[in-house]
Protein backbone atom coordinates (compact mmCIF):
# COMPACT_ATOMS: atom_id res chain seq x y z
CA UNK A 1 0.00 0.00 0.00
CA UNK A 2 1.28 3.44 -0.92
CA UNK A 3 2.39 5.49 2.05
CA UNK A 4 1.96 8.69 0.04
CA UNK A 5 -1.73 8.88 0.88
CA UNK A 6 -1.13 8.71 4.63
CA UNK A 7 -1.32 11.90 6.66
CA UNK A 8 1.52 11.48 9.20
CA UNK A 9 0.27 14.10 11.69
CA UNK A 10 -3.24 12.66 11.69
CA UNK A 11 -1.95 9.10 12.02
CA UNK A 12 0.37 10.07 14.89
CA UNK A 13 -2.52 11.75 16.70
CA UNK A 14 -4.71 8.66 16.63
CA UNK A 15 -1.83 6.38 17.56
CA UNK A 16 -1.28 8.45 20.70
CA UNK A 17 -4.96 9.05 21.44
CA UNK A 18 -7.22 6.38 19.89
CA UNK A 19 -10.63 7.94 19.28
CA UNK A 20 -13.19 7.75 20.68
CA UNK A 21 -11.94 6.50 24.04
CA UNK A 22 -13.41 3.03 24.60
CA UNK A 23 -12.88 0.22 27.12
CA UNK A 24 -13.33 -3.18 25.42
CA UNK A 25 -14.59 -4.71 28.69
CA UNK A 26 -17.70 -2.54 28.39
CA UNK A 27 -18.86 -4.71 25.48
CA UNK A 28 -20.04 -7.24 28.06
CA UNK A 29 -22.72 -4.79 29.19
CA UNK A 30 -23.78 -2.69 26.21
CA UNK A 31 -23.78 -2.18 22.46
CA UNK A 32 -23.12 1.38 21.31
CA UNK A 33 -25.60 2.30 18.60
CA UNK A 34 -26.17 5.44 16.60
CA UNK A 35 -26.52 6.94 13.14
CA UNK A 36 -25.70 6.20 10.44
CA UNK A 37 -25.51 2.42 9.99
CA UNK A 38 -28.46 1.20 12.03
CA UNK A 39 -29.73 -1.58 9.76
CA UNK A 40 -33.39 -0.54 9.80
CA UNK A 41 -32.37 3.04 9.11
CA UNK A 42 -29.98 2.36 6.23
CA UNK A 43 -32.43 -0.14 4.73
CA UNK A 44 -35.12 2.55 4.78
CA UNK A 45 -33.01 5.30 3.21
CA UNK A 46 -30.88 3.34 0.76
CA UNK A 47 -32.74 0.19 -0.24
CA UNK A 48 -36.46 1.11 -0.21
CA UNK A 49 -36.78 -1.04 2.90
CA UNK A 50 -36.33 -4.15 0.76
CA UNK A 51 -32.95 -5.49 1.84
CA UNK A 52 -32.86 -8.93 3.45
CA UNK A 53 -29.96 -8.94 5.92
CA UNK A 54 -30.11 -12.68 6.41
CA UNK A 55 -28.40 -12.87 3.01
CA UNK A 56 -24.77 -11.83 2.34
CA UNK A 57 -24.24 -8.09 2.72
CA UNK A 58 -20.82 -6.44 2.47
CA UNK A 59 -20.11 -3.31 4.52
CA UNK A 60 -17.01 -1.13 4.76
CA UNK A 61 -16.26 1.12 7.72
CA UNK A 62 -13.75 3.62 6.36
CA UNK A 63 -11.99 5.33 9.23
CA UNK A 64 -13.16 2.84 11.81
CA UNK A 65 -11.46 4.42 14.84
CA UNK A 66 -11.91 2.39 18.00
CA UNK A 67 -14.76 0.47 16.43
CA UNK A 68 -18.18 1.94 17.21
CA UNK A 69 -19.62 1.60 13.69
CA UNK A 70 -17.86 -1.66 12.84
CA UNK A 71 -18.99 -3.33 16.06
CA UNK A 72 -22.57 -2.07 15.67
CA UNK A 73 -22.81 -3.23 12.05
CA UNK A 74 -21.14 -6.57 12.69
CA UNK A 75 -23.38 -7.33 15.68
CA UNK A 76 -26.57 -6.39 13.84
CA UNK A 77 -25.59 -8.39 10.75
CA UNK A 78 -24.61 -11.39 12.86
CA UNK A 79 -27.96 -11.24 14.66
CA UNK A 80 -29.77 -11.11 11.30
CA UNK A 81 -27.86 -14.05 9.80
CA UNK A 82 -29.21 -17.63 9.80
CA UNK A 83 -26.58 -18.94 12.25
CA UNK A 84 -26.27 -15.79 14.37
CA UNK A 85 -22.60 -15.41 13.41
CA UNK A 86 -22.79 -13.53 10.11
CA UNK A 87 -20.67 -14.16 7.03
CA UNK A 88 -16.88 -14.17 6.72
CA UNK A 89 -15.42 -10.68 6.12
CA UNK A 90 -18.95 -9.27 6.09
CA UNK A 91 -17.70 -6.03 7.64
CA UNK A 92 -14.34 -4.55 6.61
CA UNK A 93 -12.75 -2.19 9.11
CA UNK A 94 -10.16 0.26 7.75
CA UNK A 95 -8.16 2.82 9.73
CA UNK A 96 -4.74 4.50 9.74
CA UNK A 97 -4.17 3.92 13.44
CA UNK A 98 -2.85 0.60 14.70
CA UNK A 99 -3.67 1.64 18.27
CA UNK A 100 -7.30 2.32 17.34
CA UNK A 101 -7.48 -0.98 15.47
CA UNK A 102 -6.27 -2.89 18.55
CA UNK A 103 -9.09 -1.40 20.62
CA UNK A 104 -11.64 -2.31 17.94
CA UNK A 105 -10.27 -5.86 17.67
CA UNK A 106 -10.41 -6.32 21.43
CA UNK A 107 -14.02 -5.12 21.47
CA UNK A 108 -14.90 -7.63 18.75
CA UNK A 109 -13.23 -10.44 20.73
CA UNK A 110 -15.22 -9.60 23.86
CA UNK A 111 -18.42 -9.85 21.79
CA UNK A 112 -17.30 -13.00 20.01
CA UNK A 113 -17.77 -11.39 16.61
CA UNK A 114 -16.23 -13.35 13.75
CA UNK A 115 -17.50 -11.43 10.73
CA UNK A 116 -15.07 -8.47 10.71
CA UNK A 117 -11.96 -8.11 8.55
CA UNK A 118 -9.50 -5.65 10.11
CA UNK A 119 -7.20 -3.63 7.86
CA UNK A 120 -4.81 -0.75 8.44
CA UNK A 121 -4.62 1.90 5.75
CA UNK A 122 -5.99 5.10 4.28
CA UNK A 123 -9.35 5.33 2.56
CA UNK A 124 -7.53 7.28 -0.17
CA UNK A 125 -5.83 4.00 -1.15
CA UNK A 126 -9.10 2.08 -1.61
CA UNK A 127 -8.95 2.12 -5.43
CA UNK A 128 -5.69 0.16 -5.26
CA UNK A 129 -6.49 -2.30 -2.47
CA UNK A 130 -8.18 -4.92 -4.68
CA UNK A 131 -11.23 -5.23 -2.42
CA UNK A 132 -14.52 -6.56 -3.74
CA UNK A 133 -17.17 -3.82 -4.00
CA UNK A 134 -19.39 -3.08 -1.03
CA UNK A 135 -23.15 -2.87 -0.62
CA UNK A 136 -22.73 -0.22 2.06
CA UNK A 137 -20.01 2.13 3.27
CA UNK A 138 -19.90 3.92 6.62
CA UNK A 139 -17.56 6.91 6.77
CA UNK A 140 -18.06 9.08 9.83
CA UNK A 141 -15.82 11.89 10.99
CA UNK A 142 -13.19 11.30 8.30
CA UNK A 143 -13.83 13.34 5.16
CA UNK A 144 -13.59 16.61 7.08
CA UNK A 145 -10.09 15.61 8.22
CA UNK A 146 -8.74 15.20 4.68
CA UNK A 147 -6.81 17.82 2.73
CA UNK A 148 -9.16 17.11 -0.18
CA UNK A 149 -12.51 15.71 1.04
CA UNK A 150 -13.81 15.44 -2.55
CA UNK A 151 -10.96 13.07 -3.38
CA UNK A 152 -11.83 11.00 -0.33
CA UNK A 153 -15.47 10.69 -1.39
CA UNK A 154 -14.45 9.67 -4.92
CA UNK A 155 -12.17 7.03 -3.41
CA UNK A 156 -15.09 5.61 -1.44
CA UNK A 157 -17.23 5.56 -4.59
CA UNK A 158 -14.58 3.44 -6.33
CA UNK A 159 -15.43 0.47 -4.11
CA UNK A 160 -19.20 1.02 -3.85
CA UNK A 161 -21.57 -1.22 -5.78
CA UNK A 162 -23.66 0.54 -8.39
CA UNK A 163 -26.84 -0.03 -6.36
CA UNK A 164 -25.12 0.50 -2.99
CA UNK A 165 -25.18 3.46 -0.63
CA UNK A 166 -23.23 5.27 2.05
CA UNK A 167 -23.85 6.65 5.51
CA UNK A 168 -21.66 9.68 6.17
CA UNK A 169 -20.97 12.25 8.89
CA UNK A 170 -19.16 15.55 8.62
CA UNK A 171 -18.99 18.43 11.07
CA UNK A 172 -21.60 21.18 10.99
CA UNK A 173 -20.29 24.74 10.97
CA UNK A 174 -22.79 26.65 13.10
CA UNK A 175 -23.00 24.16 15.97
CA UNK A 176 -19.19 24.27 16.30
CA UNK A 177 -19.09 28.02 16.85
CA UNK A 178 -15.94 28.83 18.80
CA UNK A 179 -13.97 25.72 17.82
CA UNK A 180 -11.90 27.09 14.97
CA UNK A 181 -10.69 30.35 16.56
CA UNK A 182 -9.63 28.27 19.57
CA UNK A 183 -7.87 25.72 17.34
CA UNK A 184 -5.96 28.59 15.69
CA UNK A 185 -5.04 30.07 19.06
CA UNK A 186 -3.77 26.72 20.30
CA UNK A 187 -1.59 26.21 17.22
CA UNK A 188 0.15 29.49 18.05
CA UNK A 189 0.31 28.79 21.77
CA UNK A 190 1.74 25.29 21.38
CA UNK A 191 3.96 25.79 18.32
CA UNK A 192 7.15 25.22 20.33
CA UNK A 193 5.68 22.31 22.32
CA UNK A 194 6.75 19.01 20.77
CA UNK A 195 4.87 16.39 22.76
CA UNK A 196 1.15 16.06 22.10
CA UNK A 197 0.61 15.18 25.75
CA UNK A 198 2.12 18.54 26.75
CA UNK A 199 -0.17 20.28 24.28
CA UNK A 200 -3.10 18.58 25.99
CA UNK A 201 -1.97 19.94 29.36
CA UNK A 202 -1.65 23.47 27.98
CA UNK A 203 -5.08 23.18 26.38
CA UNK A 204 -6.68 22.08 29.64
CA UNK A 205 -5.01 24.98 31.39
CA UNK A 206 -6.24 27.45 28.77
CA UNK A 207 -9.82 26.16 28.97
CA UNK A 208 -9.85 26.90 32.68
CA UNK A 209 -8.81 30.50 32.00
CA UNK A 210 -11.17 31.36 29.15
CA UNK A 211 -13.36 34.39 29.93
CA UNK A 212 -17.13 34.10 29.87
CA UNK A 213 -17.16 36.11 26.64
CA UNK A 214 -15.25 33.45 24.67
CA UNK A 215 -17.42 31.85 21.96
CA UNK A 216 -16.17 28.33 22.71
CA UNK A 217 -17.04 28.70 26.37
CA UNK A 218 -20.40 30.24 25.45
CA UNK A 219 -21.33 27.30 23.20
CA UNK A 220 -23.25 24.82 25.42
CA UNK A 221 -23.17 22.08 22.78
CA UNK A 222 -19.39 21.63 22.81
CA UNK A 223 -18.84 19.16 25.63
CA UNK A 224 -16.96 16.28 23.99
CA UNK A 225 -13.59 17.45 25.32
CA UNK A 226 -14.78 16.85 28.87
CA UNK A 227 -15.03 13.09 28.34
CA UNK A 228 -11.33 12.28 27.85
CA UNK A 229 -8.03 13.52 26.46
CA UNK A 230 -8.76 11.69 23.20
CA UNK A 231 -11.92 13.73 22.73
CA UNK A 232 -10.07 16.94 23.58
CA UNK A 233 -7.33 16.24 21.03
CA UNK A 234 -9.86 15.40 18.32
CA UNK A 235 -11.85 18.57 18.97
CA UNK A 236 -9.18 21.19 19.59
CA UNK A 237 -5.75 19.89 18.57
CA UNK A 238 -6.51 18.24 15.25
CA UNK A 239 -4.03 19.07 12.49
CA UNK A 240 -6.62 18.98 9.68
CA UNK A 241 -10.21 19.94 10.39
CA UNK A 242 -13.07 21.76 8.66
CA UNK A 243 -16.86 22.00 8.97
CA UNK A 244 -19.74 22.18 6.50
CA UNK A 245 -22.93 24.13 5.99
CA UNK A 246 -25.84 22.44 4.21
CA UNK A 247 -25.02 24.07 0.83
CA UNK A 248 -21.37 22.98 1.16
CA UNK A 249 -22.56 19.50 2.04
CA UNK A 250 -24.69 19.40 -1.13
CA UNK A 251 -21.66 20.48 -3.19
CA UNK A 252 -19.51 17.73 -1.64
CA UNK A 253 -22.10 15.07 -2.47
CA UNK A 254 -22.56 16.39 -6.01
CA UNK A 255 -18.78 16.28 -6.60
CA UNK A 256 -19.07 12.48 -6.85
CA UNK A 257 -22.39 12.48 -8.75
CA UNK A 258 -24.20 11.14 -5.71
CA UNK A 259 -27.67 11.96 -4.41
CA UNK A 260 -28.38 12.98 -0.83
CA UNK A 261 -31.38 10.92 0.28
CA UNK A 262 -31.67 11.56 4.00
CA UNK A 263 -30.48 14.05 6.64
CA UNK A 264 -30.63 12.66 10.18
CA UNK A 265 -32.76 13.55 12.07
CA UNK A 266 -35.08 15.07 9.41
CA UNK A 267 -36.83 17.35 11.90
CA UNK A 268 -33.61 19.29 12.50
CA UNK A 269 -33.65 20.45 8.87
CA UNK A 270 -37.32 21.48 8.69
CA UNK A 271 -38.15 25.18 8.90
CA UNK A 272 -41.41 24.37 10.64
CA UNK A 273 -39.42 23.04 13.59
CA UNK A 274 -38.23 26.54 14.43
CA UNK A 275 -40.70 28.89 12.72
CA UNK A 276 -44.34 28.95 13.79
CA UNK A 277 -45.12 32.33 12.26
CA UNK A 278 -47.34 31.72 9.16
CA UNK A 279 -46.13 34.93 7.51
CA UNK A 280 -42.50 33.80 7.69
CA UNK A 281 -43.37 30.30 6.52
CA UNK A 282 -45.29 31.65 3.52
CA UNK A 283 -42.24 33.72 2.56
CA UNK A 284 -40.23 30.49 2.31
CA UNK A 285 -42.88 28.14 0.88
CA UNK A 286 -41.60 28.28 -2.73
CA UNK A 287 -37.98 27.55 -1.83
CA UNK A 288 -36.51 24.14 -2.65
CA UNK A 289 -35.90 21.57 0.07
CA UNK A 290 -32.16 22.09 0.47
CA UNK A 291 -32.53 25.88 0.63
CA UNK A 292 -35.11 25.45 3.36
CA UNK A 293 -32.79 23.00 5.15
CA UNK A 294 -29.96 25.54 4.95
CA UNK A 295 -32.23 28.18 6.47
CA UNK A 296 -33.27 25.80 9.26
CA UNK A 297 -29.61 25.13 10.03
CA UNK A 298 -28.91 28.86 10.34
CA UNK A 299 -31.93 29.45 12.55
CA UNK A 300 -31.15 26.53 14.88
CA UNK A 301 -27.38 27.24 14.97
CA UNK A 302 -26.89 24.08 17.05
CA UNK A 303 -26.16 21.38 14.46
CA UNK A 304 -22.56 20.40 15.14
CA UNK A 305 -22.53 17.39 12.83
CA UNK A 306 -24.39 16.40 9.68
CA UNK A 307 -25.34 12.73 9.45
CA UNK A 308 -26.70 11.73 6.05
CA UNK A 309 -27.17 8.98 3.48
CA UNK A 310 -26.10 9.13 -0.17
CA UNK A 311 -26.66 6.88 -3.15
CA UNK A 312 -26.31 6.91 -6.91
CA UNK A 313 -30.07 6.34 -7.16
CA UNK A 314 -32.46 9.29 -7.44
CA UNK A 315 -35.44 10.06 -5.20
CA UNK A 316 -35.02 6.92 -3.09
CA UNK A 317 -36.95 8.17 -0.06
CA UNK A 318 -39.58 9.89 -2.18
CA UNK A 319 -40.25 6.59 -3.94
CA UNK A 320 -40.44 4.76 -0.63
CA UNK A 321 -42.81 7.19 1.05
CA UNK A 322 -45.02 7.82 -1.98
CA UNK A 323 -45.54 4.16 -2.81
CA UNK A 324 -45.34 2.39 0.53
CA UNK A 325 -46.76 4.48 3.36
CA UNK A 326 -50.11 3.23 2.07
CA UNK A 327 -49.02 -0.20 0.81
CA UNK A 328 -50.63 -3.13 2.61
CA UNK A 329 -47.37 -5.09 2.68
CA UNK A 330 -45.17 -2.40 4.24
CA UNK A 331 -43.92 -3.07 7.78
CA UNK A 332 -43.32 -0.18 10.20
CA UNK A 333 -40.16 -0.73 12.28
CA UNK A 334 -39.55 1.15 15.52
CA UNK A 335 -35.93 1.93 16.26
CA UNK A 336 -34.85 0.98 19.78
CA UNK A 337 -38.30 1.65 21.23
CA UNK A 338 -40.55 -0.86 22.96
CA UNK A 339 -43.92 -0.89 21.21
CA UNK A 340 -45.95 -1.79 24.30
CA UNK A 341 -44.28 0.81 26.50
CA UNK A 342 -44.62 3.45 23.79
CA UNK A 343 -48.31 2.70 23.39
CA UNK A 344 -48.90 2.96 27.14
CA UNK A 345 -47.20 6.36 27.14
CA UNK A 346 -49.23 7.61 24.17
CA UNK A 347 -52.48 6.54 25.83
CA UNK A 348 -51.68 8.95 28.65
CA UNK A 349 -50.72 11.79 26.30
CA UNK A 350 -51.07 11.80 22.49
CA UNK A 351 -47.93 13.90 22.11
CA UNK A 352 -44.32 13.26 21.23
CA UNK A 353 -42.02 15.51 23.25
CA UNK A 354 -38.27 15.92 23.01
CA UNK A 355 -35.55 18.56 22.87
CA UNK A 356 -33.03 19.25 20.13
CA UNK A 357 -30.10 20.84 21.97
CA UNK A 358 -32.15 23.52 23.64
CA UNK A 359 -35.07 23.58 21.18
CA UNK A 360 -38.16 22.02 22.81
CA UNK A 361 -40.25 19.93 20.40
CA UNK A 362 -43.87 18.86 20.85
CA UNK A 363 -45.52 16.89 18.05
CA UNK A 364 -49.26 16.27 18.13
CA UNK A 365 -50.12 12.69 17.19
CA UNK A 366 -53.22 11.28 15.48
CA UNK A 367 -56.08 9.66 17.35
CA UNK A 368 -54.93 6.10 16.55
CA UNK A 369 -51.28 6.73 17.54
CA UNK A 370 -51.28 4.51 20.63
CA UNK A 371 -53.10 1.67 18.86
CA UNK A 372 -50.72 1.80 15.90
CA UNK A 373 -47.62 2.04 18.11
CA UNK A 374 -48.65 -1.05 20.09
CA UNK A 375 -48.68 -3.09 16.88
CA UNK A 376 -45.36 -1.87 15.45
CA UNK A 377 -43.49 -5.04 16.38
CA UNK A 378 -41.32 -5.14 13.27
CA UNK A 379 -43.32 -8.05 11.83
CA UNK A 380 -46.89 -6.87 11.25
CA UNK A 381 -47.54 -5.11 7.96
CA UNK A 382 -50.11 -2.34 7.51
CA UNK A 383 -52.79 -4.76 6.39
CA UNK A 384 -52.40 -6.84 9.55
CA UNK A 385 -52.42 -3.74 11.77
CA UNK A 386 -55.53 -2.43 10.04
CA UNK A 387 -57.33 -5.75 10.43
CA UNK A 388 -56.59 -5.82 14.16
CA UNK A 389 -57.87 -2.26 14.57
CA UNK A 390 -60.92 -3.08 12.45
CA UNK A 391 -61.89 -5.70 15.02
CA UNK A 392 -61.86 -3.00 17.69
CA UNK A 393 -63.78 -0.53 15.52
CA UNK A 394 -65.69 -2.07 12.64
CA UNK A 395 -66.45 1.41 11.26
CA UNK A 396 -62.75 2.07 10.58
CA UNK A 397 -62.07 2.42 6.87
CA UNK A 398 -58.77 1.77 5.10
CA UNK A 399 -58.34 5.32 3.81
CA UNK A 400 -58.92 6.72 7.31
CA UNK A 401 -56.36 4.30 8.75
CA UNK A 402 -53.79 5.19 6.07
CA UNK A 403 -54.21 8.90 6.82
CA UNK A 404 -53.71 8.21 10.51
CA UNK A 405 -50.66 6.05 9.85
CA UNK A 406 -49.04 8.68 7.61
CA UNK A 407 -49.36 11.27 10.39
CA UNK A 408 -47.92 8.76 12.87
CA UNK A 409 -45.08 7.92 10.49
CA UNK A 410 -44.22 11.55 9.73
CA UNK A 411 -43.91 12.41 13.42
CA UNK A 412 -41.81 9.41 14.47
CA UNK A 413 -39.67 9.26 11.33
CA UNK A 414 -38.81 12.95 11.66
CA UNK A 415 -37.12 12.09 14.97
CA UNK A 416 -35.52 8.94 13.54
CA UNK A 417 -37.71 6.59 15.57
CA UNK A 418 -39.62 4.83 12.77
CA UNK A 419 -38.68 3.30 9.42
CA UNK A 420 -40.41 1.27 6.73
CA UNK A 421 -39.51 -2.26 5.73
CA UNK A 422 -40.92 -4.05 2.72
CA UNK A 423 -40.63 -7.82 2.56
CA UNK A 424 -40.12 -9.24 -0.90
CA UNK A 425 -40.78 -12.86 0.06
Amino acid sequence: MSKSSFQPAVQDQYEAYPYPARNPADEKNRLITGSPSNLAELNHYLFLGQRDFSLPFRALVAGGGTGDAAIMLAQQLADASPDGKGFKNQVTYLDLSSASRRVAEDRAKVRGLQNIQFLNGSLLDLPHMELDPFDYIDCCGVLHHLDKPEAGLKSLCSVLKQDGGMGLMVYGQYGRDGVYPLQSLLRELTQTTEKLSDKVKLTRRLLEKLPASNNFRRNPFLIDHKASDAELVDLLLHSCDRAYTVPQLVELVASSDLNLVGLIEPIRYQLETYLKDPVLLRAAENLDGMTRAAMAEKIASNIKMHVFYVTRQEDTVAKLEETQTSAESVIPVLREMNAVQLAASLKKSPQLKTSLEGVPITLQLPRLAAAIAQRCDGHKNLKAIFEELKILDERLEWNVFVTQFKLFYQAFNSLNHLFLKHTTR
